[in-house]
């Protein structure tokens, strides 16, 4: 199923969002949101520098991070308001206690959406590791324990019906550590970005097997933001939402178009919408062009998924038992979230 287009995307928009309530003439409300600088933190770089929270009434600042797991870790130490990043089992944690709740969604692993790829070192690639399926037994090169690449090899596993507990997980904390093992030999293969991920097939290191949304599309990312700004500041949380859901609906209309082969289409204002956010994450327009995520229109959530990583992370015993998922997740600011489980 292809992503809708934009007239759709723009006409659900308002339907989608619990509407904000009126802005009177008061000075703008100040907040904050804590972000990556990745592609796949582009709503909200395309929400700012549009205006579109101004518009609303709201002066937004953006705090910019360097990993994922300090992105939660603000907002539950009122550092930042809202977050945007990668799901990890640290997050789940810190949500779990009561701290975080997901209020929309960010990037999606999604079929025809080249953003993670499964790699095969030659030498690996030469004994047989050709395709995810084969990740069986093998060493393979993540950045930590509970990363986001530690449940797409999750994901993967349960696809092709092997134990994951029979792959040896190197982590390797960085993405140049990652590289450096997997040019070395020192494992058998990676999980890439893509931008890293051609680099390493094009000059020659390795083998590029699959992309993780075409084996596995999942939620991969989400907009969070703490209990206490919800009861306390609820005004303040639905236009931070609807904002970033307009610049959700203009990075869809612009990147994910689709035509009936799968093949990209150049959407709605493309090349400024392709500038605007290369120079936020700070890397030339093609080297994002590369990677572009997918991120629903709406803000919609895979809440089916948001689910399932739990329930992975308490297998894998990295989540406590304690967590529900369904405390971890405030679906009333987003309407038609996919996938929502009964009960």
């Amino acid at each position: 199923m292809f992503p809708i287009s934009r007239r759709a995307a723009l006409a659900g928009l308002g339907a989608s969002l619990a509407a904000p309530a009126i802005v009177n003439a008061q000075a703008p409300a100040k907040t904050s949101v804590g972000v990556l600088r990745l592609s796949s933190s582009g709503p909200v770089f395309v929400a700012a520098e549009r205006g579109y929270w101004r518009d609303l009434g709201l002066d937004v600042e953006l705090k910019y991070f360097t990993a994922a797991q300090q992105v939660p870790v603000a907002v539950t130490s009122n550092d930042a308001e809202f977050g945007v990043t990668g799901l990890t089992a640290a997050f789940y944690n810190l949500a779990g206690r009561g701290a975080l709740k997901i209020v929309a969604s960010q990037a999606r692993d999604e079929k025809g959406f080249p953003l993670t790829a499964y790699m095969a070192t030659n030498a690996a690639y030469e004994r047989g590791l050709r395709s995810p399926k084969d990740y069986a037994g093998k060493r393979i090169g993540i950045t930590t324990t509970g990363s986001t690449f530690h449940y797409m090899l999750g994901l993967i596993a349960r696809k092709y019906n092997f134990d994951i507990n029979g792959v040896t997980l190197v982590p390797l904390q960085t993405l140049p550590n990652m590289q450096a093992a997997f040019k070395g030999g020192q494992i058998d293969g990676i999980l890439a970005p893509v931008t890293l991920a051609r680099a390493l097939e094009a000059d020659g290191s390795g083998k590029i097997l699959a992309w993780a949304g075409d084996e596995t599309p999942w939620q991969l990312g989400a907009l969070f933001t703490s209990p206490r700004a919800i009861d306390t500041r609820r005004n303040v949380v639905e236009r931070f939402i609807a904002g970033y859901v307009r610049g959700a609906a203009d990075f869809h209309a612009a990147f994910n178009l689709r035509d009936a082969a799968g093949k990209e289409i150049y959407g709605t204002n493309y090349a400024e919408t392709l500038s605007l956010v290369a120079r936020a994450v700070q890397q030339p327009t093609e080297l994002v062009a590369q990677g572009l995520p997918y991120i629903d229109p709406q803000g919609r959530l895979d809440v089916g998924d948001i689910y399932a990583q739990v329930a992975f992370w308490q297998q894998a015993n990295l989540v406590t038992r304690e967590v529900n998922a369904r405390d971890v997740i405030d679906l009333s600011f987003v309407r038609g979230h996919m996938n929502v489980p009964r009960g």
